[in-house]
C-alpha cells in the first residue's frame, strides 16, 4: 500500500498553442483510497493516471508514491500494477498462465506463482476457469482474469482506465460492486479513471473531477453532489443532470417563470456585492415537484416521460422570459404526467434543494 501525491504535476502537448492536458494537478491520494477521477472526454484524467504509471511524460512538478519521487523513474520502478479498457489478455495461454506471466517474467518461483495466481483465482471467483484459454470466457470473466493478473504482482497502487467500459449494462453493475469489494478487502491504493459519472459516484471513497486538465473538486460523492463547489460540477455529477439556468435577481430572490425561488442572505448579499443582476440557480430533478392548483409555480410543457419502476423522470420545457429551457422533474409514477400536458411544478421546502452560482465565473455562491 501507497500514498500518492500529485505535485503541481502538468502534462504539456506541443502544439500551436501547446495543450495543457493535465495543468498543474495538485492531489493526494491517501494509503488504502478508492480515488476516481472523472470528467468528460478530454479533461485529462487518462492523461493524469498515465503520468502515475510512467506511460506519460510529466513537463512541470513532481509525481510521489509513498514520498519517493518517481516523475522520472522507469513503470517497471514505480511498484505499480494497471488494468486497462482492453483485457489484453494473450490468448494462446490459459487464465493460470496469463494471470502469472508477469510473475514468471521476474523468475519467481512456480510454487509461489501457483500460490498467488490460487489466491487471486479465488478472490475473483475464478477457479474453475484457471485451464480455459481466454476465448472460451465472457467478457466479464476476461476483465477479471485483467484484475487478477494485476492482484498477483501485490502492488503497492493499482491503476485502472475504464476498465469496465467494453461491458453490457448489467454486467458493468455487477462488476463494479465487485471491484469495490474486492478493493476494500485488499486495501490497496486505487486510482480508477470513469467519464461516468454513476460509477464515480458509486464506487469511490473521494472523486477528483476534472475539466480542460484542471482540478474542479476533491470530495466524497455525498458532498460533490450536495455541495457543488462551481456549475460545472453541479452539472456533470447527478443523473439525470441538475438543471440550471441563468435567471433574474429581485429583491424577493430569483425569478423563474411564475416561481420566485428565495435566496439565503448570505447568498444574496454575495451576488449584490459582486455587482450581479442574475443569478444561475441549480435545482436537482429530485427538488421539483408537481404543484397543487393554488401554488406558485413554473408551467411546464411535457415532451418525454421516463418511466423507471420506482421513479419516473418528467422532461419538458418552461418559459423563461423570451426563451425555452429545457428541465427534468421527478415525479410519482402511478400518476405521471402525459405527453403534450402543462403542468404546474415547484421547488420542495428545503433550502438545501436550491444551489446558487455566479453566472460569470460558475462559482458557487453563499448558501
Amino acid at each position: 500500500m501507497a500514498k500518492v501525491t500529485y505535485q503541481a504535476a502538468s502534462r504539456i502537448f506541443p502544439s500551436t498553442p501547446p495543450v495543457r492536458a493535465v495543468d498543474k494537478l495538485d492531489l493526494d491520494v491517501n494509503d488504502g483510497e478508492f480515488l476516481v477521477l472523472v470528467g468528460p472526454s478530454g479533461s485529462g484524467k487518462s492523461t493524469a493516471l498515465r503520468m502515475l504509471a510512467g506511460l506519460e511524460d510529466v513537463d512541470e512538478g513532481s509525481i510521489l508514491i509513498d514520498d519517493r519521487d518517481v516523475t522520472n523513474a522507469p513503470p517497471k520502478d514505480r511498484d505499480i500494477a494497471m488494468v486497462f479498457q482492453s483485457y489484453a489478455l494473450y490468448p494462446h495461454m490459459t487464465v493460470a498462465e496469463n494471470m502469472g506471466f508477469a510473475l514468471k517474467l521476474k523468475r519467481v518461483a512456480k510454487a509461489d506463482i501457483a500460490t498467488r495466481v490460487e489466491h487471486a483465482a479465488k478472490l475473483l471467483d475464478l477457479t474453475n476457469y484457471l485451464d480455459r484459454k481466454p476465448k472460451a470466457l465472457s467478457g466479464g470473466q476476461r476483465q477479471r482474469v485483467a484484475m487478477g493478473r494485476a492482484i498477483v504482482r501485490e502492488p503497492a497502487v493499482f491503476l485502472m482506465d475504464e476498465p469496465l467500459s467494453n461491458l453490457d449494462a448489467k454486467l458493468r453493475v455487477e462488476t463494479r460492486a465487485n471491484i469495490a469489494a474486492l478493493q476494500e478487502r485488499l486495501g490497496t491504493t486505487t486510482i480508477y479513471v470513469t467519464h461516468d459519472q454513476v460509477e464515480a459516484m458509486t464506487m469511490g471513497h473521494r472523486v477528483a473531477v476534472l475539466k480542460d486538465g484542471l482540478l474542479q473538486q476533491c470530495d466524497t460523492p455525498r458532498a460533490l453532489y450536495d455541495q457543488p463547489k462551481n456549475a460545472f460540477v453541479a452539472g456533470f455529477m447527478g443523473s439525470p443532470s441538475m438543471n440550471l439556468e441563468t435567471v433574474p435577481l429581485t429583491a424577493d430572490g430569483a425569478q423563474m417563470d411564475g416561481l420566485t425561488i428565495p435566496i439565503p442572505r448570505a447568498a444574496l448579499a454575495e451576488a449584490r456585492q459582486a455587482g450581479l443582476d442574475s443569478v444561475t440557480v441549480g435545482l436537482r430533478p429530485e427538488a421539483l415537484r408537481l404543484a397543487a392548483p393554488d401554488e406558485p409555480s413554473m408551467k411546464l410543457s411535457v415532451k418525454l416521460v421516463e418511466e423507471l419502476g420506482a421513479d419516473a423522470y418528467v422532461h419538458g420545457s418552461i418559459q423563461l422570459g423570451q426563451r425555452s429551457a429545457k428541465f427534468v422533474v421527478r415525479a410519482e409514477t402511478r400518476q405521471p404526467p402525459r405527453l403534450d400536458e402543462v403542468v404546474s411544478v415547484t421547488v420542495r421546502n428545503s433550502a438545501d434543494d436550491v444551489h446558487l452560482f455566479n453566472p460569470e465565473s460558475g462559482e458557487r455562491l453563499s448558501s
